[in-house]
């Protein structure tokens, strides 16, 4: 299976056994809670879909790589106690708590969420004097003398044999005690995550057209030769921080994230195209509308790859800008509800109550967004919704300290306004980018009519959620006219051909 797949099986795995009686006991007790198991090539997303997990459900996450661990850090280092029994004193081992299992507790106690997944990586490399605890722990939740808490459900991930020499294969009583999912690398689902994530644009376009170099790893006559997902992510990184900086991105650096000659070559080589695409297209001048016909004729005698990044470079920007807009929408609409019930106390409190008000919501979100925090549950568009939501509520508290107003309905018309006004800033901001959106569509169809760049830009503002919901939100007449348009083509003639027929 793919990591989409994987991701959503797990997803489901949590949910089920997290499911509890009416009387508060898990369904599925803790002995018939098997670990799932993750076994794929290195660097193509287990880790990362573990945090969305995480995330999406609002439960906590520790995760561990096992491959440092030793059987004393693992299970605990013994020591001496002393003990009494029926008259007869003597000195029996104890252990101390396991650090894995006191990481849950500690991630427990400072974010408050009691029910989380512990993931441990490389579960199959553990050390030769842990291995024979593992059975004990994937069937029992039990490190040493200590448990995993209830409500901690474990996921494993390891990597075949053929990808680390570390590997140990794991017998059939310890398998038997597992869910295993095999997971392998696919472009086209972990290009989704990369729209999302920002990826560099050049590495989105240069996979387009070689997806083939997405995930290598071979033996070569100087060793291992490989690339990662992993690593296209890091080196997206790097790029975008180069860029900022002005500085010049080699070979060198490229190679160190691509670890195959040729992949590394041929990317860089793309990239050196990519600026100079940047340079004769200038997306700011086509976005606002003031592509001259020079550019215009420039890009239909291009050719393919140099087409492909073209496009690649407008949907990247209008859809950053898109996903930007999209995430202050909601944030004003979740500002909608603390906002709603200070207008509900207003006519009933003076100033200075309704000051205190909005200060306990603001350290309220405060704590609720730290405990997140602390659990690993928040994503980066969480997070980035949550300080925005923070932060407008300290700045009307702090508003209202100095504004001298003395009744509650005084003091929530100076918040209102200041909500107002960002609200106004915002529908001024989505007018604007619905216009760039008309330009990016005209100058489409000025340029390449309705070929296959048309079909690039539907497809694109279909599938990404974020742009998606926009035109769905605020309309788009351009893009319901091309659609409509590309449906009465052949392509379409075909699939609506194919509907009737389901039809009969």
């Amino acid at each position: 299976m793919n990591i989409k797949e994987a991701k959503n099986y797990i997803k489901d795995t949590v949910n089920l056994y997290l499911k509890k009686e009416e009387n508060g006991e898990y369904r599925i007790p803790v002995v018939r809670q098997r670990p799932v198991f993750l076994l794929g090539a290195p660097g193509i997303g287990k880790t990362a879909i573990m945090e969305q997990i995480a995330q999406e459900l609002g439960i906590a996450l520790v995760s561990y790589s096992m491959t440092h661990h030793t059987r004393q850090s693992a299970l605990g280092l013994p020591f001496i106690t002393h003990k009494e029994y029926e008259g007869i004193s003597y000195d029996v081992s104890e252990y101390t708590m396991s650090e894995i299992i006191a990481s849950i507790y500690d991630v427990m106690a400072t974010s408050g969420i009691k029910e989380g997944i512990l993931f441990l990586d490389e579960i199959n490399c553990v050390s030769e004097t842990l291995a024979p605890s593992m059975l004990q722990f994937l069937q029992y939740k039990v490190f040493g003398r200590h448990q995993v808490p209830e409500g901690w459900v474990i996921v494993t991930a390891g990597n075949p044999p053929e990808y680390n020499k570390s590997v140990r294969e794991f017998d059939v009583v310890t398998l038997d005690r597992m869910k295993i999912l095999e997971v392998e690398a696919e472009y086209e689902i972990w290009r989704e995550y990369a729209k999302d994530r920002g990826i560099h644009t050049a590495i989105l376009n240069y996979l387009d057209m070689k997806k083939e170099d997405f995930y290598q790893v071979e033996t070569t006559v100087r060793g291992k030769a490989y690339v990662t997902a992993r690593g296209w992510e890091d080196l997206s990184q790097m790029l975008l921080l180069y860029e900022e900086e002005g500085l010049a991105v080699e070979e060198t650096l490229v190679g160190q994230y691509l670890r195959n000659a040729r992949v590394a070559r041929e990317f860089t080589a793309y990239y050196e195209l990519y600026q100079k695409y940047q340079n004769d297209y200038r997306v700011e001048d086509i976005l606002s509308g003031r592509a001259n016909e020079q550019m215009k004729d420039k890009a239909r005698k291009a050719g393919f790859d140099e087409r492909l990044s073209l496009m690649g470079m407008l949907i990247d920007r209008i859809q950053q800008e898109i996903r930007e807009n999209m995430q202050v929408s909601a944030m004003l609409q979740e500002l909608m509800n603390p906002l709603k019930a200070l207008k509900s106390k207003a006519p009933e409190k003076n100033a200075g109550e309704l000051t205190s008000m909005l200060g306990q919501q603001a350290q309220a979100r405060q704590r609720a967004y730290e405990s997140l925090l602390a659990a690993g549950a928040l994503s980066l568009k969480e997070k980035k919704k949550s300080r925005t939501i923070i932060g407008f509520l300290q700045e009307c508290e702090k508003l209202l300290m100095t504004s001298g107003a003395e009744n509650g309905q005084d003091a929530f018309l100076l918040i209102q306004e200041k909500f107002g006004t960002r609200v106004e800033q915002y529908k001024r901001e989505t007018k604007a980018l619905q216009e760039r959106l008309h330009f990016l569509f005209g100058f489409v169809e000025d340029t390449f009519g309705s070929g296959n760049e048309m079909l690039v830009l539907l497809t694109e503002c279909t599938v990404q959620s974020d742009c998606a919901a926009f035109i769905s939100a605020y309309g788009c007449e351009d893009y319901t006219r091309h659609n409509e348009e590309m449906m009465l083509t052949e392509r379409g003639d075909v699939l609506l051909g194919q509907i009737r027929e389901l039809a009969l």
